[in-house]
């Protein structure tokens, strides 16, 4: 890796961490609206169980004297601004999620064609064709998982897993240490597909499934 493509990485990376801490910050906001607005509705609640839309006069037209108007009119104010807040806010979370998830595609495809051009040169500068030994395979794959955005495809067969190879492989649990102190850092992954080796880049990152792949893997038995 050069140094600018080095530079790009770590600039790229600062730029996710804003967002992401962002993102938090306005979730933050939406909480302590959404309190807020409930503990003004719980004003409300206290005359008498009065809403957002029940008269505050009586049959005669005289104001209601068994409800305190002030809190009451206060409260109902204070809801319809908190709401137009709420709805804002949203709208900026959606924005800065969708804006986050354009530069995690972005960066994924990068890293995939990046691998795909190391995988190829490898090939090329190869002269000898026996292919290393496996020692793991993987077995399942979940769908918009870390493993399956970065390629990675049931049946391969895993050379080398970050710093894990067939030399020092002694159990899974090498890989689940690997992947453990590897969150949002790419992994090398060498794999045997069809015959053929393939040089992919994995990033363990938390997302909707459990764990930080979203696929199986199982060992070898040779």
């Amino acid at each position: 890796m050069s140094g600018e493509e080095a530079r790009f990485r770590a600039e790229s990376s600062e730029a996710r961490a804003a967002a992401v801490s962002d993102i938090q910050e306005l979730m933050r906001r939406k909480e302590e609206i959404e309190a807020q607005i409930k503990a003004n509705y719980d004003i409300l609640e206290s005359q008498k169980g009065i809403g957002m839309n029940e008269p505050l006069v009586d049959c005669e037209g005289y104001p209601r004297a068994d409800v305190d108007l002030y809190q009451v009119r206060t409260a109902r104010h204070n809801i319809i601004c908190l709401q137009n807040d709420h709805k804002a806010v949203m709208k900026q979370v959606e924005e800065a999620l969708h804006q986050l998830h354009a530069r995690d595609k972005e960066k994924q495809a990068r890293d995939m064609a990046e691998a795909q051009q190391e995988a190829m040169s490898r090939r090329l500068d190869s002269n000898s064709p026996v292919l290393p030994q496996a020692f793991a395979k993987v077995n399942s794959i979940s769908p918009g998982s870390p493993a399956s955005i970065a390629g990675l495809q049931v049946d391969d067969e895993i050379v080398e897993f970050g710093s894990v190879n067939t030399q020092n492989f002694q159990s899974l649990q090498n890989v689940g240490t690997v992947v453990q102190h590897s969150e949002g850092k790419p992994l090398n992954v060498t794999v045997i597909r069809r015959g053929e080796k393939q040089q992919l880049r994995l990033t363990p990152t938390r997302w909707a499934g459990k764990g930080l792949l979203g696929c199986n893997i199982i060992p070898l038995q040779r």
